[in-house]
């Protein structure tokens, strides 16, 4: 009877690690906790942007990979390109700003 068990806690052990190691990250997908944190990275961005009198005209989008932000888009002047960069950078947690935001 003490082998049964021992062997039940072996495989729930088991268990946990490999439930574990599933919601670890990779280099081309985001754990649990990352996509979270990027989801908020990008709420924050996208509300910023909205709220700027500059830049509210613009369809900006933006989207955000392991604290990476991107933003896309046609904007009317280099100046509303750096802006959108600035306010991106601006949000905590932002690693880097890829800022494909294209004037036409």
């Amino acid at each position: 009877m003490n082998t049964n068990k021992r062997i039940f806690q072996y495989l729930v052990i088991l268990l946990l690690v490999v439930g574990l190691a599933a919601c670890a990250s990779t280099a081309k997908q985001s754990g649990t906790g990352e996509y979270v944190d990027d989801t908020v990275i990008t709420t924050k961005v996208k509300s910023l942007l909205a709220a700027d009198d500059f830049l509210r005209s613009f369809e900006i989008s933006v989207e955000t990979f392991k604290g990476t932000v991107q933003l896309s888009g046609f904007v009317n002047s280099q100046d509303a390109v750096n802006r959108a960069g600035e306010i991106a950078r601006s949000v905590q947690g932002v690693g880097a700003v890829k800022n494909d935001l294209i004037v036409k």
